[in-house]
């Protein structure tokens, strides 16, 4: 992941929301969504913080997202 750029949690929710995940349930700053095809995932909203490069490699793996998918929606 050398070229990907920092994402926040708020953007990485509004490009999943783009390609129909829809949030469950919020427990602090956890927001846990879903597609309707049944993958889930958890995605971590902190204020000013960028989500790190492993922890956005986990959540495109749960989502079932190639980085180049993620690129294109953004």
């Amino acid at each position: 992941m050398s070229n990907f750029p920092a994402i926040t949690g708020k953007d990485l929710l509004k490009a999943l929301r783009k390609i129909g995940f829809e949030e469950l349930r919020i427990k602090g700053s956890h927001h846990f969504i879903r597609h309707p095809n049944g993958r889930c995932t958890v995605v971590p909203v902190h204020s000013g913080e960028t989500i790190g490069k492993g922890l956005l490699s986990e959540i495109l793996k749960d989502c079932e997202i190639s980085r180049k998918d993620l690129m294109h929606i953004l």
